[in-house]
């Protein structure tokens, strides 16, 4: 059964639409979405009216089970909001963790998860331990130590270890990537927004079958097959990885860090926009990818952007965004009907061995 959920968020229409996505993502339902253009009030990140008017419609409607805060928000404003509406509070940090969680397959996607969800609470613990002993240090616990400084350790203990497993992790990856170095076979990676149609590309490619949805994050951990051509040694590996997202914190690009840094280490790159959204919409995507591809130092040089989706898109929408985003050569194709999969298929060859090329 679905979560009731009302929803809090920003009043435009790229945020309002994401803002909704991630909550259906959760497998919660919208009963109620409120806006409001400012969501860091220091009491209760909303302000104190709209507070007060959430409070209202809770008492209202029966069975709401939570509010989600489209924003960071901290432990004392989440409590504060949660004890003023009457149900619990989340923010978006945590929302997200939550989808992570119920979208991980593979030890090393729950591994990464573990990570982030350490480095959300470390900065909250002792917040937590001054509400919940009114400003007072909490109880002593073993060996005379504070109970708040025995949690901050072993948290600090569990980041660790986790750290050390995905360091073998990739240790083991860098492996693998050594003996494909050897075998002289390029890597392509897929990147972009979530829910850009990188899945469903891969797909059409690799003749896979890998789940494909319009919830956000489907793809958590990268998988990489062998693409194959007539000419066999024109066969490169191609790589599918997580969607990005706007607004993503720090710490939870760094949980990712490491598979991220593998996958966007290819040889070519691309880097999926999907052209249906409006402009505003692909305009905030499309800067957020590469705010994350900056934050990795990915060449841009080695990155090709191809325009999905063309079977729903006439030619005046696909050369008024072209001009938006100034691109210069876009590739423009359709996973649905096959529209310039050949083409894509020969930069794929040509671009991903330079060298063989020049």
């Amino acid at each position: 059964m679905s979560t009731k959920t009302i929803l809090v968020t920003y009043p435009d229409s790229f945020r309002l639409e994401e803002g909704k996505s991630l909550v259906e993502s959760a497998d919660c339902k919208i009963v109620k979405v409120f806006t409001q253009k400012y969501l860091n009030h220091s009491q209760y990140g909303v302000g104190a009216g709209k507070a007060e008017e959430i409070r209202d419609f809770v008492k209202g409607e029966e069975g709401i089970d939570q509010l989600v805060v489209d924003e960071h928000l901290t432990s004392k404003q989440l409590h504060n909001l949660s004890k003023l509406v009457g149900v619990e509070a989340i923010d978006r940090e945590r929302l997200i963790l939550n989808i992570f969680y119920s979208r991980a397959t593979t030890t090393e996607a729950k591994l990464q998860i573990e990570l982030a969800e350490i480095q959300y609470e470390i900065p909250r613990v002792r917040e937590i331990a001054k509400m919940t002993s009114g400003n007072e240090r909490p109880g002593k616990g073993g060996m005379g130590e504070y109970t708040v400084d025995v949690k901050f350790r072993d948290l600090k203990r569990r980041m660790n270890f986790i750290r050390e497993k995905l360091v073998e992790a990739k240790k083991k990856r860098e492996l693998y990537h050594q003996q494909r170095t050897r075998i002289q076979m390029p890597v392509v990676s897929l990147v972009g927004y979530t829910s850009s149609g990188k899945t469903t590309l891969f797909n059409l490619l690799t003749k896979e079958n890998k789940e494909t949805s319009s919830s956000l994050f489907t793809t958590l951990s990268t998988t990489t097959r062998v693409l194959k051509f007539n000419d066999e040694k024109n066969d490169l590996l191609l790589t599918d990885t997580v969607g990005f997202i706007s607004r993503l914190p720090p710490y939870m690009i760094d949980a990712f860090k490491s598979t991220l840094e593998e996958s966007l280490a290819a040889d070519l790159i691309l880097l999926l926009v999907d052209s249906s959204e409006d402009l505003q919409n692909i305009d905030m995507k499309y800067s957020s990818c590469w705010d994350v591809l900056k934050e990795l130092h990915v060449d841009s040089a080695k990155v090709l952007i191809v325009m999905t989706k063309h079977d729903v898109v006439d030619a005046q929408k696909m050369n008024e965004i072209v001009q938006h985003l100034k691109l210069a050569d876009p590739l423009t194709i359709s996973s649905k009907t096959g529209y310039g999969i050949h083409k894509l298929k020969n930069a794929m060859v040509k671009m991903s061995r330079p060298k063989m090329s020049a």
